[in-house]
């Protein structure tokens, strides 16, 4: 009879986070709304850090993605509550993992900030309120916001820039149809037509003649379709900009 040979195994272990001060401050981005927007959200961050510390340094990020077509679900279905509820629940399985901060890699879902916002024991980096900071810095008091239908016309975002003294202007009907369509139907799909671009640059433009000083980027997916500098007014990335604050935040650096 062959004698039983003794286990070896290690035991299971159990990983212990220890902080260490001297790192970088932990992200926690909740996204997935869209993946191709929270993509550029990614990039951006772990482009920004690399490009301020040199070398192969990269940032630390959580990263929360949900299931998009839940989301837009609720919003179709106007069950904000709900959907406020959900990413609530997620930000602090995200702050509970270690997040140092919570950032929404979505325009149109700060729209249940104030949720998210409470529901947390962490700072919460909020996209308008940095967007407000950068124009007024610009000089810039009276935008045009390109977005989701949901984001130019609750309300919920004019309001916020009114708060900075920032008059908020939106395309009419049918531009703000345009708008959504291509948002979600294209640039969510991972789709860039040139015909899209024009069709945008001419909402800008027809803004322009209505007193508008500048432009908003006012969904994540907007940046892969138009550049600020190639517009016929000032452009204004809340993307890129929710990044710069998000980075800051991350190395301790003022805002």
């Amino acid at each position: 009879m062959t004698a039983a040979r003794e286990c070896t195994c290690m035991p299971p272990f159990e990983l212990e986070w220890k902080h260490d001060p001297m790192e970088l401050r932990t992200i926690g981005l909740l996204g997935g709304m869209s993946f191709e927007g929270s993509s550029v959200y990614y990039r951006l961050i772990n482009e920004a850090v690399r490009t301020r510390l040199g070398s192969l340094h990269s940032a630390q990020i959580l990263l929360y993605s949900v299931d998009f077509q839940k989301i837009v679900d609720l919003q179709k279905a106007g069950r904000w509550e709900e959907a406020g509820d959900h990413l609530a629940a997620i930000a602090r399985r995200l702050e509970s993992a270690g997040a140092d901060c919570i950032m929404i890699g979505a325009v149109t879902m700060h729209l249940v900030a104030p949720a998210v916002q409470q529901a947390i024991g962490i700072p919460f980096l909020h996209i308008v309120d940095e967007t407000a900071r950068r124009l007024l810095d610009a000089g810039c008091r009276k935008p045009l916001l390109l977005a989701t239908r949901y984001t130019m016309e609750h309300g919920f975002y004019q309001a916020r820039m009114q708060t900075h003294g920032i008059s908020v202007m939106v395309p009419d009907d049918a531009g703000r149809t345009l708008t959504h369509n291509i948002i979600f139907d294209e640039l969510c799909a991972g789709k860039v037509l040139d015909a899209s671009r024009a069709a945008l640059i001419s909402l800008v433009e027809a803004a322009k003649a209505s007193g508008a000083d500048s432009v908003i980027f006012g969904c994540t997916e907007i940046c892969m379709i138009l550049e600020t500098d190639k517009l016929p007014l000032p452009g204004f990335d809340s993307t890129a900009i929710h990044v710069d604050v998000a980075v800051d935040f991350a190395l301790g650096t003022p805002a």
